[in-house]
């Protein structure tokens, strides 16, 4: 896990790049054979200015790394993160992002047939959750996730 500073910083500068309160939701991080799933949910469900900005946040970020702009996760957790290189690399199709809206938030699925990618994501993902702190969760293909109130 990152050490409290490194958390402060990226949380500092996640303000720069996501819309909505880090404090406010929970990143859950899902890694499967094919890549992953990605979700943001407010804490409070009910919260709905959170929701409104977590869904418009992730459908433009979903544009972004369709297009191999990985600008906001540099931004945010810097040059060096794990697997960020491989991503940025990665040829127009080869990761296929889906977005769906979910209850108190949004996710985005990533699915990819090239191992090398599903690696890159897999590292991406323990980076965010490193990153992220109490404000990050691994997820469970298995279980379904359910925030409670």
């Amino acid at each position: 896990m990152a050490d409290a500073q490194r958390q402060a910083e990226v949380s500092q500068r996640g303000k720069d790049i996501m819309p909505f309160s880090l404090a406010a939701t929970t990143h859950i991080f899902t890694k499967n054979a094919e890549g992953g799933v990605q979700q943001v949910v407010a804490k409070k469900a009910t919260d709905a200015g959170q929701v409104k900005l977590v869904r418009q946040h992730l459908q433009e970020i979903r544009q972004q790394f369709l297009k191999g702009d990985f600008s906001g996760p540099t931004h945010i957790h810097g040059q060096d993160m794990s697997g960020l290189a491989d991503l940025k690399a990665a040829k127009p199709g080869q990761i296929a992002i889906a977005y769906k809206t979910i209850k108190g938030g949004a996710e985005l699925a990533y699915k990819t047939s090239d191992a090398s990618l599903v690696a890159a994501l897999h590292k991406w993902f323990d980076a965010q959750l490193s990153d992220h702190g109490k404000d990050a969760m691994e997820g469970h293909a298995h279980q379904s996730k359910t925030m409670k109130q």
